[in-house]
């Protein structure tokens, strides 16, 4: 891992009509970390319809324009970014307070990826006992809600997101990190939206999610995956 003394990190939101979402997520951002240590933020626009171009761009975030697809979405990020560290967010999900200088520790401890511990912005106890397993460094219980951040080394060398997945990419991709090198789980959490949940229903969402999962498992390809996802959770 070659690193500078003093890397610095390129935060990369994929966004799809995320005007009120990333208008928060860039004020919490501005209060929860520091300059010095954040190169840029880049918010990578799958063909929004709402103002979240506009938004972005009030908040000092370099907008890119992408084909729609978060794999294409981060990639173009990535590929656009100039830190040493990549941190991959949703625009639903806050990090913790002082995030960049958590992960930063952790990079130059040695570790070239990993993610954090996941909590929702409900109090479903149902929601709590699901996310209780984010801590468990095991890829089944990884996700793109627990962000991700990465050398930009490890990312290129991992030929980054496979874009033939329209979703459970972020799934994909950390399992291949998992053959790659040491993925750790930090201990501290991101805040991540419920609304998902919310509309339509926390059983029945969690049940379509582990059918995913076990599609995949079986040998499912993306097209598949995303078929059933449009089927049953696509609202």
């Amino acid at each position: 891992m070659n690193l500078s003394d003093n890397p610095s990190i390129s935060i990369i939101i994929p966004v799809l009509n995320e005007e009120h979402c990333i208008i928060k997520l860039l004020e919490y951002i501005r209060e929860n970390s520091s300059n010095t240590n954040i190169k840029e933020i880049l918010v990578v626009d799958g063909g929004s319809t709402d103002g979240t171009k506009e938004a972005a761009s009030k908040y000092d975030a370099q907008v890119l324009h992408s084909q729609k697809g978060r794999a294409k979405q981060m990639n173009l990020g990535a590929k656009k970014a100039k830190g040493e560290v990549l941190y991959f967010l949703h625009a639903d999900t806050f990090p913790p307070k002082n995030f960049d200088k958590i992960i930063l520790s952790a990079i130059q401890k040695g570790n070239e990826t990993g993610c954090f511990r996941m909590k929702f912005d409900s109090d479903s106890k149902f929601l709590s006992f699901f996310s209780w397993f984010s801590r468990i460094n095991h890829k089944i219980c990884r996700g793109g809600d627990q962000s991700l951040f990465i050398t930009r080394e490890l990312f290129n060398i991992s030929g980054g997101y496979d874009e033939s997945y329209k979703i459970y990419e972020d799934n994909e991709f950390i399992g291949r990190l998992y053959k790659l090198t040491n993925f750790i789980i930090l201990p501290d959490q991101v805040r991540t939206s419920a609304r998902k949940y919310e509309q339509i229903g926390n059983i029945k969402l969690q049940f379509y999610f582990g059918i995913i999962h076990l599609k995949n498992y079986l040998g499912a390809d993306p097209e598949q995956l995303y078929q059933y996802y449009k089927r049953k959770i696509s609202t």
